[in-house]
């Protein structure tokens, strides 16, 4: 299979482009040159932001994995001099994340396109970057993907409509599509890192310690692309590990922070992730490998 990797040269692009490789033929797109290890790949060089850029990236593809995004809300009140600092511009989330979409869709339309898997967010719920007072409404936990969601700011409206426009592709042109919620993404290093500095916790996080291995981003990936002549044409899944990254079992830290949730609990054991990924594993086989804890 003819395989296009929008934001190749981004770190999640790096496992994906290496869990492909051995059976797939792959073509990278990216604004800037992917790393040295993917010169035996084409390039494209583009932005989302242009159609004619999205359509020569497209041609005699197959399949697209559609990583790339702007990843927090250039227009959140509290990030504001963030983007500025960093030269970015207000609307920059939406527009990459729906225009860039959009054009990435219609091109995708024209050359045919069979099978579209998009890196989505867990943020689609809007539990985080929330702008209002207001908590988020939890309905109960573990959240899964029947949850409703209530997204404030630009990111997590994005994260949220882009599962509803590519549903539209499919109804109207018959794409399939498929959107990986995904939570905090935690390469190698990272883990390290946090297996190093972790501590007790001291307050509730609305993340809700939340988080899934790069290596386990890019199967799941594959194996959605791959599985898609038989799962339905479209359909959203969470995309974390089992467990949180927090040193406590899951249910004592509700208990000392939010008890005002343990109505709302369905059963957890252990460490188990407030986010449940079982639609994942019934369609696609998928399982989470990756760890922090006996990391050294």
């Amino acid at each position: 299979m003819r395989v296009l990797v929008t934001a190749a040269n981004g770190k999640l692009g790096a496992y994906v482009i290496r869990a492909l490789a051995p059976e797939h033929d792959l073509v990278l797109f990216a604004r800037h040159q992917p790393p040295a290890e993917f010169a035996a790949y084409p390039w494209v060089c583009g932005d989302l932001t242009s159609l004619d850029d999205c359509r020569r990236a497209v041609q005699g593809v197959d399949a697209i994995q559609h990583l790339a995004a702007q990843p927090w809300p250039t227009d959140h009140p509290q990030l504001r001099s963030q983007a500025e600092a960093a030269g970015l511009a207000s609307d920059t989330t939406f527009r990459t994340n729906m225009l860039g979409l959009y054009n990435l869709m219609q091109a995708a339309v024209e050359a045919g396109v069979r099978t579209v898997v998009m890196a989505g967010s867990n943020c689609a719920l809007g539990h985080g970057f929330r702008i209002s007072d207001t908590p988020f409404p939890h309905a109960f936990l573990p959240i899964d993907e029947t949850h409703p969601t209530y997204p404030e700011d630009s990111y997590s409206f994005t994260k949220r409509a882009g599962e509803d426009l590519l549903a539209s592709y499919t109804r109207s042109y018959g794409i399939r599509t498929y959107v990986t919620r995904i939570a905090g993404i935690f390469p190698p290093e990272r883990r390290q890192q946090h297996a190093q500095s972790v501590t007790p916790v001291t307050a509730w996080n609305p993340w809700l310690w939340s988080w899934v291995g790069s290596e386990d981003v890019a199967a799941a990936h594959r194996a959605l692309m791959e599985a898609a002549e038989d799962l339905p044409p479209h359909d959203v899944y969470f995309l974390n590990a089992d467990d949180t990254l927090a040193l406590e079992p899951t249910l004592e830290l509700i208990e000392r922070f939010r008890p005002d949730l343990l109505p709302l609990v369905r059963a957890i054991d252990g460490h188990a992730s407030l986010m449940n990924c079982n639609k994942l594993k019934s369609a696609t086989g998928w399982r989470h490998q990756t760890t922090w804890r006996d990391v050294r």
